[in-house]
């Protein structure tokens, strides 16, 4: 792991979206629309990023990444950019073996889940995101900051290894989410957060789930979820995708991200069923297992719905129902 090495600036040609950790359905990598477009840049019609619209509510406004300042602060925002849209090639490229960088990420990228790098404000945008933090995670128990927040997400989302605390790769990563966050003040109701939950799944149907699959999200994932790139068609289980401790392992969150968001180019499209569905087949394949299930949630209120290898063979094997899954706390 690279430690406080200079930075050296580089935008990627890269997408416009997650394309998540997509499909012509889910998860991200529909959200990319095309690789080799240029990245995103925020909000260039503003000349002063206003935040807050005439009604009072916060507007989605991120500042252009044309506009980011020279010296080591704007090479550590764009050091921060590649390192989110296009986490897995970079990390693996800078490794000091194949081994290593297979071990260091899997094959998503936060875009994956996070469309244009965080900056699309339809697909879980992080614009924002350093106004919030620290907050408190029920899942963890405590307190947890913007830098323990982004490891979280490496060692679950992207089933690998965390940034040490002295990484200059991590300070880029909350230098550029401050900076797409600039003019969001402290403990404001940001409206785009939170999108991707449903409340009410019904009772899914794995077959169902299996046929809509192939039908309409084969193409960007491949048959045998392997997907077809972190940014256009992230993979949805085996090993290069996240592992059963990532918050989208929750049927929950899964059935909520592929109807706000999938297909891409008509979302919200699919019927509660249908995302429920497709969210079951998809949590009921093999997928890397989070070895740290017993120390998660210590202080209760642990959610029913995450889809582990003990949840999934107890509901192949008829010793668990949907219905148990499904009940709230």
């Amino acid at each position: 792991m690279k430690k406080k090495s200079a930075i050296m600036p580089v935008l990627l040609m890269a997408v416009s979206l997650v394309a998540v950790i997509s499909l012509v359905f889910l998860f991200t990598g529909t959200n990319v629309k095309n690789e080799e477009a240029a990245p995103p840049t925020g909000n260039e019609n503003s000349d002063e990023n206003a935040t807050e619209s005439t009604d009072g509510v916060i507007a989605h406004n991120p500042p252009s990444l044309d506009d980011v300042p020279e010296g080591p602060e704007g090479e550590a925002i764009l050091r921060g950019y590649e390192l989110t849209n296009d986490t897995s090639n970079v990390l693996r490229a800078e490794a000091a073996s194949v081994e290593d960088g297979i071990a260091r990420v899997n094959g998503l990228s936060c875009t994956s889940c996070h469309a244009g790098a965080g900056m699309d404000e339809t697909v879980s945008s992080m614009v924002g995101v350093s106004a919030v933090y620290p907050m408190y995670i029920g899942r963890s128990g405590q307190m947890v900051t913007l830098e323990e927040r982004i490891n979280g997400c490496m060692v679950r989302s992207m089933n690998g290894q965390k940034f040490a605390a002295d990484d200059e790769d991590l300070d880029a990563m909350v230098a550029y989410l401050t900076y797409i966050s600039e003019g969001i003040p402290v403990g404001a109701d940001i409206p785009w957060r939170h999108q991707n939950n449903m409340e009410d799944v019904p009772t899914p149907s794995v077959e169902d789930g299996e046929a809509l699959y192939a039908q309409s999200c084969i193409a960007c994932h491949a048959g045998d979820g392997a997907g077809i790139g972190s940014n256009t068609g992230p993979a949805l289980w085996g090993e290069e995708s996240f592992n059963d401790g990532a918050g989208i392992a929750r049927i929950s969150k899964m059935a909520g991200y592929i109807q706000k968001n999938m297909p891409v180019g008509a979302a919200d499209s699919l019927t509660d069923q249908e995302a429920a569905d497709l969210a079951a087949f998809i949590l009921m394949q093999d997928r890397p297992e989070w070895a740290n299930h017993d120390k998660d949630w210590p202080n209760g209120g642990r959610p029913n719905d995450i889809m582990t290898k003990d949840v999934r063979d107890q509901l192949k094997d008829g010793s668990m129902t949907w219905d148990e899954v499904l009940s709230k706390n």
